[in-house]
């Protein structure tokens, strides 16, 4: 039965498409079968991993709202081991259409239901919201992992962000539990990158990963080809940095 992971953090620009990607590239590289859900309307973790969102009308969308059956959207990658429920942009006017519905919050994990055996890891990629979409990923989730960039301003939003997982496991989903903090675009050159470690270590202690996500350019231009990192540069700072929070992951989980 596999383990389904939200990547959420209501701040952009901190690493949640990168690391979901990279993860995936990773755990499939150790042998595990994974699941990537685009739950961003943005739908990078898609384009990342080869989908041409432009064409593709097989999406998260038609799932939560009840168009199609989760095994018409389900769709494979060119990386073995690797599928994806892909997002696009109509996704923004699923928040809309959910309201309506009965038991909107649990459609995502209705969906899900339909597919958890066939996989070691689902991966959730949120938006940069805590809206209904992201309400469902969490109401879905066994776990959150936060990536958090390590910069002060990127710190002041987790508590709104802990605030909404604790609703959601108090109303929603009881067994929703904090995978873990993972420190993301760190350069260990810089005092202030140090000093924020040091204070998300000291106040979440082992929840915060002991792998961190250096700075690297690499995780960049792969995208920009439509590749993780391990199969664009595996000798990589940001190939092997994924690759160690993969196999910290397993370990926890086994």
């Amino acid at each position: 039965m596999g383990k389904i992971i939200a990547l959420a953090n209501q701040k952009g620009g901190v690493g949640k498409t990168t690391t979901t990607i990279n993860l995936a590239a990773s755990l499939a590289a150790l042998e595990k079968f994974v699941l990537v859900v685009d739950a961003d309307p943005q739908a990078n973790s898609s384009s990342g991993l080869g989908i041409d969102v432009r064409k593709n009308h097989n999406t998260l969308y038609e799932g939560l709202i009840g168009e199609k059956a989760v095994s018409e959207i389900v769709l494979k990658t060119y990386f073995d081991r690797i599928d994806i429920i892909p997002s696009h942009i109509n996704l923004v006017g699923a928040e809309l259409e959910l309201i309506q519905l009965q038991n909107r919050e649990q459609k995502m994990r209705a969906l899900l239901e339909g597919v958890k055996s066939k996989y070691d890891f689902i991966l959730i990629d949120c938006s940069p919201s805590l809206g209904i979409i992201t309400v469902n990923a969490l109401a879905a989730a066994d776990s959150v992992m936060i990536p958090v960039q390590c910069e002060y301003f990127a710190l002041e939003g987790l508590s709104k962000l802990l605030n909404t997982i604790k609703i959601i496991k108090s109303k929603i989903n009881p067994a929703l539990e904090i995978e873990g903090f993972v420190l993301t675009m760190y350069d260990s050159r810089l005092r202030l990158h140090n000093s924020i470690y040091d204070e998300v270590k000291q106040h979440f202690q082992e929840l915060v990963f002991t792998t961190v996500i250096h700075r690297n350019i690499t995780l960049s231009e792969s995208q920009s080809h439509a590749q993780p990192a391990l199969t664009y540069d595996a000798g990589s700072r940001g190939a092997v940095n994924h690759m160690q929070l993969a196999k910290e992951l397993i370990d926890k989980n086994e």
